[in-house]
């Protein structure tokens, strides 16, 4: 399992590890009761203070998404479909939202954004047949 940071992108480093596990869980790569790396460990590979990763960790656990035990790790809660739904939907919404505060700032209607939504969806759906 593979975690990279974005030194020069202005997020807080264990919000980058929460995102990039949020987004791990919520694409299927981890499933419940997969093991996530130790703090230390996770620490040592990003070159991080281990309390950035516990800051991860720990908001991760306050969302339920996974569960940490004294001496056997930290694992993939079982946290079932409904989240997983509701974690992509935020994550697609965050991306959307970025993308419509760029064509304001470009001027390109919201009608257009659309158009061009669906061109892309049609492009890609012929793609996912071929």
């Amino acid at each position: 399992m593979e975690f990279y940071l974005a030194t020069n992108d202005g997020t807080p480093i264990y919000r980058q590890i929460m995102n990039q596990v949020q987004h791990m869980i919520a694409s299927g790569r981890l499933q419940p009761g997969d093991e996530l790396p130790s703090m230390r460990a996770l620490a040592s590979q990003l070159v991080v203070n281990p309390n950035t990763v516990l800051r991860a960790y720990r908001d991760l656990e306050a969302m339920g998404l996974i569960v940490s035990r004294q001496g056997s790790g930290t694992i993939v809660a079982d946290c079932g479909s409904p989240l997983a739904r509701r974690e992509k939907r935020r994550i697609i919404f965050k991306r959307i939202e970025a993308l419509m505060v760029e064509a304001h700032q470009l001027g390109i209607a919201t009608d257009e954004v659309k158009d061009l939504i669906d061109k892309c969806d049609a492009a890609m759906g012929s793609k996912r047949t071929a």
